[in-house]
């Protein structure tokens, strides 16, 4: 080896360490670098958006609808021309963790980016040797937006980032348990929990980002997410439910007990929280169930009526009973128990409604190949008749929730009409 290679060599082990980027012999970050990576993604749930149904994992083409148009995922594989080939590791940490790709091109906050700028720089490390290393490289073209100007103006968003990103990687709380603080980085930072779980303000962010701060006490107390309703994971209700286990389960196997989960999260269990270690869905769990519960349990302020009552289990016998039981007890590993289901004794009743309407199907995991489906009822029942049987539902075998009106299944009925 002469001198400039040895020169060569040694300024470029020098540029690998000063970034902390593990470089093995030929140039090459190690397998153990790649395979943390690929455990972090796992955890950030990548390829939930960056793959379209049926698509090659990574290469985007995901169809996000907003209030202003559709934007489509992008491809993420390590091609050149089409992907993030050509990014540099602070490129790389700009777009993740700041929502800025090179070249100043301000990223839509469907990017995460909130949260992901909580993750440690170690682990964005191995994040961007996975992607480097670990993805095949996919040629398939990026797809521009469904927009019009002006809604296609990016710098705008410069301002969003102002108001409501900060660039806080994740400090552990030395009053807690390393258990505790692993969980709150998992949830606050790569799981990106809060964009779900927590309500948005009038620019459609994140009203906190973790429960700390001014607003802390909003954080993960409830949001909607295409219909559906991402869970109050502070309501007394799921709280005195489910023990920091249950929720690792949970997270595990999509079900628990009387509780399965419902709509999008069916897909992060799917592609994320079922590859996760059981010690950090535990820490997942011990942190969730560290968090001061802000509402009380469900106790309906207003009564039934009677009649809508006695319709509804009409309509039970009817459509529900065969498979969730006359005494809403469900069948263990089959159909759930309705009878102390937190989706459907707790305050919102949206998930209750959704399902009947439009269906739905269980997690599909390791333990769970063949997920369960839910038929819709959309078509077979009026606005009427899926609110006298939610309220049914709602009220029966030992539930105590608020009964349902005509007025709100109409109202989600449009609102899924229009997808």
């Amino acid at each position: 080896m002469n001198r400039i290679t040895l020169w060569r060599a040694a300024l470029v082990g020098a540029l690998a360490v000063q970034g902390g980027v593990a470089l093995a012999a030929g140039g090459r970050f190690s397998d153990q670098e790649v395979q943390r990576g690929a455990y972090l993604a796992r955890a950030g749930d990548c390829v939930a958006c960056h793959s379209s149904p049926g698509g090659k994992p990574f290469v985007g083409g995901l169809k996000m609808v907003m209030p202003v148009g559709a934007i489509y995922s992008s491809n993420i594989t390590p091609d050149k021309t089409h992907g993030i080939g050509n990014y540099s590791f602070e490129q790389f940490d700009r777009a993740v963790r700041h929502g800025v790709a090179p070249g100043g091109k301000y990223l839509y906050p469907a990017m995460p980016y909130p949260s992901y700028a909580r993750i440690t720089p170690q682990d964005m490390k191995a994040l961007y040797a996975y992607f480097m290393q670990g993805v095949p490289p996919d040629p398939t073209p990026n797809r521009k937006p469904d927009m019009v100007w002006p809604m296609t103006i990016r710098w705008p968003l410069a301002i969003w980032n102002w108001l409501f990103v900060r660039d806080t990687t994740f400090t552990p709380n030395p009053k807690q348990s390393a258990q505790w603080n692993r969980g709150a980085y998992l949830v606050e930072g790569l799981g990106h929990c809060g964009a779900c779980h927590t309500p948005r303000g009038l620019f459609f962010q994140e009203k906190a980002l973790s429960a700390n701060g001014p607003n802390g006490k909003l954080y993960l107390t409830g949001g909607t997410v295409e219909h559906w309703y991402a869970s109050n994971l502070r309501s007394a209700c799921l709280q005195k439910t489910l023990s920091a286990e249950d929720f690792a389960l949970l997270l595990k196997t999509g079900s628990v007990n009387n509780f399965t989960v419902a709509g999008g999260m069916t897909e992060v269990i799917h592609h994320s929280t079922q590859h996760l270690s059981h010690d950090d869905l535990l820490a997942i769990g011990t942190y969730i169930k560290s968090m001061p519960s802000e509402i009380s349990a469900q106790v309906a302020s207003t009564k039934p009526d009677p009649a809508a009552v006695q319709r509804g289990k009409a309509l039970y016998d009817q459509h529900c009973a065969a498979c969730h039981q006359p005494t809403g007890q469900g069948v263990p590993a089959a159909f759930p128990s309705l009878a102390g289901n937190p989706s459907v004794r707790c305050i919102d009743p949206t998930n209750a409604i959704h399902v009947i309407l439009a269906g739905g199907t269980t997690a599909v995991t390791a333990s769970a190949p063949a997920p369960m489906a839910m038929p819709p009822f959309g078509s077979q029942l009026s606005d009427q008749q899926v609110a006298d049987l939610v309220t049914y539902i709602r009220t029966s075998w030992g539930n105590a929730a608020e009964p349902v009106s005509a007025a709100q299944v109409k109202e989600l009925r449009r609102a899924i009409d229009k997808r």
